[in-house]
């Protein structure tokens, strides 16, 4: 990997797009989808591919907020549990989304702090 770093935490954009275009629970969207966003938004090291972000998705459903309805190699198909809400983290001052029953503790991988 290279010496990229992005500006906000790849875990949180991954939330921030799952707001914003797949915030139904009747919605099922995949981690291709999702991973094909962060590489148009640009803020990604360019050197990843879907496989270095399948521990960010299988974390989202040990979190409680989404769940895999399916798998087809790499594919993961995902359904939330509940709605994703905007929060704020005053600690590490980032905007951060979490489904209503997920425990509030920042999803920032170098925060962790209550909400």
């Amino acid at each position: 990997m290279s010496d990229f770093t992005p500006t906000i935490p790849v875990a949180l954009q991954i939330r921030k797009i799952i707001f914003e275009k797949f915030n139904d629970v009747d919605t099922n969207f995949t981690n291709d989808e999702v991973f094909e966003i962060l590489k148009t938004n640009g803020d990604l090291d360019p050197s990843w591919i879907i496989d270095d972000t399948e521990s960010l998705f299988n974390e989202l459903c040990d979190s409680g907020l989404t769940r895999n309805i399916g798998q087809n190699f790499t594919t993961m198909y995902l359904k939330l549990f509940d709605s994703v809400e905007k929060l704020h983290c005053n600690t590490c001052d980032n905007d951060v989304y979490m489904g209503s029953s997920e425990e509030r503790k920042c999803p920032n991988p170098s925060c962790n702090s209550a909400i």
